[in-house]
């Protein structure tokens, strides 16, 4: 039976994959901070604390006896990109997480003989926008300025590299923003707003984004663990997207009509066509410019490498998994 070892298990997207690899018969162990309950009793877990403590002196011993009887390593486990950063060095607590302890960890899994280190990465390590009619491609040449992004960027580099040296695959996934069940950040706040009893400014924003589907993100790690069904993903950069890009403006409709909005006299989304220029100078003046950059600009992926090297397509609709999340909202709201 092979083996899984998950990182950020209990995060987000890490519970998500350990339930798709238990669906599909893996043995499934997680590296964990603290025992948790959540987890099913099935996975074996591994506590070694805070990523951010993490080191080879005091949890190698440790991790190596983990990575003994595994086979493929999924990466989940990250300093998230954070609107308010209160660190007086960001760039260097997200390169201690993001960039450190992913080699770290990737190569004591080389020394283990690990036949595959899967890992999750950010589309912003191709950049915050995409220009019109170019959207993003696994290959394009980019050095990111953003700290987030550039512990990302060197995280991955390090494993490129590794690759060459070692025997151990190395698979690298780039996701823009992931939306399901339990999301948070932005997309939860997106959810919040739509379902107020107000007027939104967003209904003349006419740029694309691509989003993907916690479902189909999790349909191409699942593929990805499997070297068997995705031998061409061995030391391949992947974009994933649910391949249907939208507007802000779409994606705010979507939302409100699928939360089943609970103001009657109000069929559609609400939505104020106040003009981009003007939203731009507003988020300004309340010092939200970074906001700006996701609600107004552009951010398009193109993943056909991964559709044509892995024969991989979404499994879920926007719609379908809005729905899923509709059910789950209405549940915590």
């Amino acid at each position: 039976m092979v083996k899984v070892l998950v990182t950020g298990a209990t995060g987000f997207v890490g519970k998500a994959v350990i339930e798709e690899l238990l669906s599909e018969s893996y043995s499934v162990k997680a590296l964990v901070r603290q025992p948790s309950e959540f987890l099913p009793l099935i996975v074996e877990q591994v506590v070694v604390g805070d990523l951010a403590d993490f080191n080879l002196r005091d949890f190698g011993g440790l991790v190596r006896k983990a990575f003994k009887d595994v086979d493929v390593i999924v990466h989940a486990a990250a300093r998230a990109h954070i609107m308010n950063e209160d660190s007086s060095d960001p760039l260097a607590q997200f390169r201690k997480v993001n960039r450190d302890v992913t080699l770290l960890l990737a190569h004591l899994a080389a020394e283990s003989g690990i036949k595959r280190f899967v890992f999750l990465s950010s589309i912003k390590v191709n950049g915050e926008n995409s220009l019109p009619g170019k959207p993003f491609k696994p290959d394009d040449s980019n050095i990111p300025d953003d700290p987030y992004a550039l512990s990302k960027y060197e995280a991955e580099q390090g494993l490129l590299s590794m690759a060459k040296e070692t025997e151990m695959e190395v698979v690298i996934i780039r996701p823009p923003l992931v939306y399901g069940p339990g999301v948070k950040g932005n997309f939860n706040s997106i959810m919040k707003w739509a379902n107020m009893p107000l007027p939104l400014p967003f209904g003349a924003i006419h740029n694309r984004r691509s989003l993907v589907a916690l479902d189909n993100l999790v349909s191409l790690v699942n593929l990805c663990v499997n070297r068997e069904n995705s031998f061409k993903a061995a030391n391949q950069v992947l974009l994933i997207s649910d391949c249907n890009d939208i507007s802000t403006t779409q994606l705010f409709e979507k939302v409100r009509q699928v939360l089943d909005y609970r103001f009657k006299f109000v069929s559609k989304a609400w939505l104020l066509p106040v003009p981009v220029c003007i939203l731009i100078f507003l988020l300004k003046v309340l010092g939200k410019a970074e906001i700006s950059k996701r609600l107004i600009g552009s951010l398009q992926v193109d993943n056909s490498k991964t559709n044509e090297l892995l024969g991989w397509k979404p499994v879920v609709s926007m719609d379908e998994q809005l729905e899923k999340m509709s059910a789950d909202f209405k549940k915590m709201n």
